[in-house]
């Protein structure tokens, strides 16, 4: 077997140069000697994919709650679809594969039980005690603290090009809903991917592809909406009769069709970009849409907010996970478990935290249970 430094230096030479180096460039916060196989970022995806935190996922809501139906997306599911879409691009564009997965693999290890809707219930809980909840600050919170890999030291002590990715990756979905409304679903929220790597921002908008991909396939699988609904949106008109054309699911031709897009964009984009120094000082994202395809995307995200994110049965299920996770979060803190203490000791910070990082860990049934439970002892 040839040695790793050699390996590395070959698979180098594949890449673009505004690409980031497989030994990468900011390293660890605390430097450790280099595997005898892999390459750092390889070492940083294991390393993500055996956390509890990460096996957890397949127990928590998409859009759908869990259990609804076996074919509908987890948070886990998801994922694996953007992680999937992030190589391609990557991979297409000449970028470090290896870092894009890692980070897409990442992305949404922060994300609370039920969805969106948990995060809406937690922010509000925290804010009631002067702070906050963002999945994103806890996908990063989680693989810096809350995961041990040694106990030697907390976290997993990833390459600092994955904590940058986790610290600033956001798509729609992300912002606030008044932010959403105001920029209307479908455009990039620009100056959070100032300094980013192209690998990151690859992810950025693979997040955005998967779930509008997915989304459609689960809102026509429930019958929410149905192919003449979605006829009348001309991104998902133009996806339908390709699908006809070559036998595929629309979920493929949407998908299909935003990455075409995003590779004739994105690679005029970087004619003007050389080394990866160009990369990080651009205060605009190098990865993205065309300007027709921002607009065509956004009527599609509308249509799916209107006939989907707010349906009637999910709004109805969004409501009953918010009570749940606001609910235990005021049982936990009156009366905290030792998994909450345990949580406090690890974290170093108040109970409010540690009952948010208890609560904001567990997958929609663990939730339930231990809602159930509370209510049978008192």
């Amino acid at each position: 077997m040839r040695p790793l430094q050699e390996r590395m230096t070959k698979a180098n030479a594949l890449l673009a140069p505004y690409a980031v180096p497989h030994e990468g460039k900011l390293g660890r916060a605390n430097q450790e000697p280099p595997d005898a196989t892999r390459f750092p970022f390889q070492r940083d995806r294991d390393r993500i994919i055996h956390t509890q935190s990460f096996r957890r996922l397949k127990g928590k809501t998409q859009v759908f709650v869990t259990g609804g139906g076996d074919h509908f997306r987890t948070r886990l599911t998801h994922t694996f679809e953007v992680a999937q879409i992030s190589r391609d691009i990557a991979r297409t564009l000449g970028l470090n594969e290896d870092l894009s997965e890692a980070i897409a693999l990442a992305h949404d290890l922060g994300h609370p039980p039920f969805g969106h809707a948990g995060e809406e219930a937690l922010d509000l809980w925290m804010r009631d005690h002067g702070s906050h909840f963002e999945h994103n600050a806890q996908s990063l919170r989680i693989v810096t603290l809350l995961e041990e890999r040694s106990s030697l030291e907390s976290g997993l002590n990833l390459n600092r090009e994955i904590l940058l990715g986790l610290q600033k990756h956001t798509t729609p979905h992300d912002l606030p809903a008044e932010v959403r409304r105001a920029t209307k679903a479908g455009h990039e929220n620009t100056h959070m991917t100032q300094g980013l790597s192209l690998e990151a921002q690859v992810v950025n908008l693979a997040d955005e592809i998967a779930y509008t991909g997915h989304d459609v396939d689960d809102g026509l699988r429930a019958k929410l909406f149905s192919e003449s609904d979605l006829k009348k949106i001309p991104l998902a008109e133009q996806a339908l009769e390709q699908s006809k054309a070559r036998g595929m699911a629309a979920r493929g031709a949407i998908i299909d069709l935003l990455i075409t897009d995003l590779y004739a964009c994105t690679e005029e984009l970087l004619r003007s970009i050389h080394d990866l120094d160009q990369v990080y000082a651009s205060k605009e994202p190098l990865v993205r849409f065309s300007g027709a395809m921002k607009g065509a995307l956004g009527a599609l995200r509308e249509f799916l907010w209107k006939r989907m994110y707010l349906h009637l049965d999910v709004l109805k299920a969004n409501e009953q996970g918010k009570i749940v996770v606001r609910t235990l979060c005021k049982k936990l803190t009156t009366n905290p478990t030792p998994k909450v203490l345990e949580f406090q000791k690890r974290g170093g910070g108040t109970l409010i935290e540690a009952v948010k990082d208890y609560v904001a860990g567990m997958t929609d049934e663990y939730a339930q249970k231990s809602l159930a439970r509370y209510a049978l002892s008192t």
